[in-house]
Formats: structure tokens, sequence, C-alpha cells
């Protein structure tokens, strides 16, 4: 059985689930996240690169905690507030993308995507898959493969 695009009037819907990384907004397919949750009890990785923030073991998973701040160039969040994390898979491993708050499930017109703007930030435009005009702010599409796209010695433990 084929996964079938809900059509609607104007062409097919897109879901994503919003987030907040370094007060950018930023939306995951909804197809690509598994789940989100509190990261508790994350066990840092000797000599892995600043962008992993180390495993944890979810509901019997070992799940690999990536640092989206860091994997995006910005400065650590001092504010205090506890991450969230969401959960994605990739080739049957599990990861978790550290961010700083988790937003709502939006649903938008597959055609109201555009090509990352030229003026995009470098840092994010190599991990987005297009953007969403909102009102009044852009929403950012991660990529998830280009996101999990960790060079072999970051993950070296």
């Amino acid at each position: 059985m084929s996964k079938q695009k809900t059509q609607i009037g104007e062409g097919a819907m897109v879901e994503y689930v919003t987030a907040m990384i370094g007060g950018q907004l930023f939306g995951l397919p909804i197809s690509r996240v598994q789940d989100v949750f509190m990261p508790e009890r994350v066990t840092r990785v000797p000599l892995s690169s600043r962008e992993i923030s180390g495993v944890l073991n979810l509901r019997g998973r070992i799940v690999t905690v990536v640092d989206m701040r860091a994997r995006l160039g910005l400065p650590r969040d001092e504010d205090g507030k506890t991450p969230m994390a969401v959960g994605v898979d990739l080739r049957g491993e599990s990861y978790g993308l550290l961010i700083d708050q988790i937003g709502e499930v939006l649903r938008l017109p597959e055609d109201s995507k555009e090509e990352n703007p030229v003026n995009l930030d470098p840092r994010m435009a190599k991990l987005a898959g297009g953007v969403h005009r909102l009102d009044g702010q852009l929403m950012v599409v991660l990529d998830v493969d280009r996101v999990l796209e960790l060079a072999p010695e970051m993950m070296a433990a």
C-alpha cells in the first residue's frame, strides 16, 4: 500500500512538526518524525564532535543525540531551559535532534514550498530542503538526511 498525499483543491498538503532553534522556526516533515521527548541521562561519547551530545536509552533503543545548535553553528543556549528532542530514524539507526522548543503541527500546501533564498544563512542552507513563507516569518524545512550526514569522524567513539 503506497502512502498517498492528501489532495485538497489546490494540491497536495504536507504536514510539518515545527521547532524553534536559536530563534529560527524550522519544520520537519512529519513523515520523518518518530516521537518527541525530553532527553534524560545523556551519556557523553568520548572523542565525539561537539555536534554529538551523546547517547541515551529511549524505551530500549539506543539513540544518538545531535545538538542542532552546534549542527547549525549557533552558540549554546544559556537560558537554562530544558531542551526537547525530536526522534528521527535513518537507515535503521535512531537519532534525537536537540531543539530549543517544539511547536505545533502545520499543514501546508506542497506547492508553497520555495527554494532556499540566496540570503539564507549558509549554515542553515546546507541543512535546508526549502522554505515556507508564513505570516511574518520564514519556516526553514529541515532535510533530515542532510542533518544526519555526520562525518564518520564525528561518530567515532
